[in-house]
Formats: structure tokens, C-alpha cells, sequence
């Protein structure tokens, strides 16, 4: 059992940064697959960015390629999204998630989310 607290959200002009963390519970974070998605208001939940368990390997949705930095730090059982040169489609409710051991679509637990807001 995994679960996760999102933390870091919040309203910011176009071009800002902001740095998203995802607390996990449980001793075996390290074998986790952890991805970022996010919902716009009236839109479904999209991919975001995964990071396998090892943080080897990192996966990134078109849209925020070069923009978006995923990383994890497996001794805080924490992985964090670093966003730059946001824009106002970027606004949405972001959550972590957790996959056991290798990357795919579908992910076992969710943590409740956090508001990002980029106003123009």
C-alpha cells in the first residue's frame, strides 16, 4: 500500500516556475514507478511525466517536453516535478501516482491532487 500527498501547487504568472512534491508512505517507494498527470477543467486526465524506480529512465508527455523535469529522491520517498516557462494551458489539477516496478499506462494509487493555475 502507497500513499501520496501532493504539495507545492499554486497561482503564478506565464513564464513562472514551480516545483511540484510528492510525498510517498511505505518502505518500498524505491520499486515504484512514479508519473505526474494533470485534468484541466472540462478535460480528461492526461500524462504528464514517469520516472522508473531507479530514475534511470524518464518519460515525457509532448507538451511539456523541455519544460517539465521529473526526479526522485528515493531516500525522502519523495519525487518532484520541476515546471519552467509555464503556460496558461498548463493550468490544472495536477496528481502523482505509483506503478509498481516497470513503466506503463496504469497506475495503482493517486494521491489527491494540487491546483496549478498560470494566468497570462
Amino acid at each position: 500500500q502507497v500513499q501520496l500527498a501532493e504539495s507545492g501547487g499554486g497561482s503564478v504568472q506565464a513564464g513562472d516556475s514551480l516545483r511540484l512534491s510528492c510525498a510517498a508512505s511505505g518502505r518500498t517507494f524505491s520499486r515504484y514507478v512514479m508519473g505526474w498527470f494533470r485534468q484541466a477543467p472540462g478535460k480528461e486526465r492526461e500524462f504528464v511525466a514517469a520516472i522508473s524506480w531507479s530514475a534511470s529512465g524518464t518519460r515525457y508527455a509532448d507538451s511539456v517536453k523541455g519544460r517539465f523535469a521529473i526526479s526522485r529522491d528515493n531516500a525522502k520517498n519523495t519525487v518532484y516535478l520541476q515546471m519552467n516557462s509555464l503556460k496558461p494551458e498548463d493550468t490544472a489539477v495536477y496528481y502523482c501516482a505509483a506503478r509498481w516496478m516497470a513503466m506503463g499506462p496504469d497506475y495503482e494509487y493517486w494521491g489527491q491532487g494540487t491546483q496549478v493555475t498560470v494566468s497570462s
